[in-house]
């Protein structure tokens, strides 16, 4: 895999550029006037990360779509708790101010973000990503990304986004040490193939939970263990979750209740 810049780097996206590289533990190539095009068959993987001042990209296989992080329908749901309104996760979570929730499964931290606005600034969010360049990517858009918003930019900011896994997470945690505990792993059945949503899967972990973890979450949890899946999922079953349907008759949200 290739690091590079635009081909005009800013002393900013240079430094980015090199902190993605450390972390990824990937080479940072100088990016002159090379085609994204050329950029992938140098790479050796045909993977590329291009750092700009504004967005990191990441490109797999194809010169498009790129990969890279916007906030996208959770900004929406931030304003709409802006105004007052409710969201089916938050409201079925019991997520309050000050509470502290454990995202077992982050992906684009989309889910990361709305429960980070409504748990406030005295509330914790941890979110767990298994593939590092995923992690990688979405970490440096929580941190820099502008939605034009500051407290949606604050919220966005106290997130703290780690790579591993999250049972060995969920393991090394006390009892009874957070209120939620949250997981949405990928559909193994996707609602909609799109060009952008199979660059996505492509870095997914496409894992299915174990019991095992569900069982850490629940002594972990001290109100709610809640999980996202298509409606017709039978995960919800085999892991002991009460389904509920939520407007769509393609995503569900099963719960357990602890107190």
């Amino acid at each position: 895999m290739i690091i590079t810049t635009a081909p005009k780097p800013t002393p900013k996206s240079m430094q980015q550029a090199s902190r993605l590289a450390e972390e990824l533990r990937a080479a940072v190539k100088p990016r002159r006037r090379m085609s994204v095009r050329k950029l992938l068959e140098l790479s050796g993987d045909n993977r590329v990360i291009i750092v700009t001042d504004t967005e990191t990209r990441y490109y797999d296989h194809a010169e498009e779509p790129p990969l890279f992080f916007h906030p996208s329908m959770a900004f929406i749901r931030v304003k709409r708790l802006r105004k007052g309104e409710s969201d089916p996760l938050i409201a079925l979570s019991r997520c309050e101010p000050g509470d502290r929730i454990i995202d077992c499964t982050a992906g684009m931290a989309a889910d990361a973000l709305v429960f980070s606005y409504a748990a406030g600034e005295t509330g914790e969010v941890v979110a767990i990503e298994s593939e590092p360049v995923l992690c990688s990517l979405v970490k440096q858009g929580l941190q820099h990304y502008d939605t034009g918003l500051p407290e949606v930019n604050e919220a966005m900011r106290r997130i703290r986004m780690f790579d591993g896994n999250h049972a060995d997470y969920l393991a090394s945690q006390p009892d009874n040490s957070v209120d939620i505990v949250y997981f949405d792993p990928m559909f193994r059945q996707p609602i909609m193939e799109s060009t952008a949503i199979g660059a996505f899967r492509s870095l997914a972990n496409m894992d299915e939970l174990s019991h095992e973890v569900v069982e850490h979450a629940k002594r972990v949890a001290r109100k709610t263990v809640i999980m996202k899946e298509t409606g017709v999922s039978d995960e919800f079953l085999r892991l002991g979750f009460t389904r509920t349907q939520f407007n769509s008759s393609k995503i569900a949200y099963g719960v357990i209740t602890i107190d």
